[in-house]
């Protein structure tokens, strides 16, 4: 596909319009723009820190079921 000088003009002004039509998009809905900087780590989680996380939701599910079951005895 051959374009002429004169398309080439028109798709990058088309081009810079779309450019500052999403930049503007951006600054209405207060979202940083998609190439603004560099990709976040993933965060990660230590073994002794999922146990803990563990033995807490364990305790809680446990109380849980202890006032459950002490309703029911009732």
């Amino acid at each position: 596909m051959t374009l002429s000088s004169a398309q080439l003009r028109r798709a990058a002004t088309l081009q810079e319009k779309i450019e500052s039509m999403q930049s503007e998009l951006a600054a209405l809905l207060g979202s940083p723009q998609s190439s603004a900087g560099p990709v976040k780590k993933k965060r990660t989680m230590s073994a002794a820190a999922r146990k803990k996380i563990a033995a807490a939701q364990k305790a809680r599910w446990a109380a849980q079921k202890a006032v459950a079951s002490a309703k029911k005895g009732k």
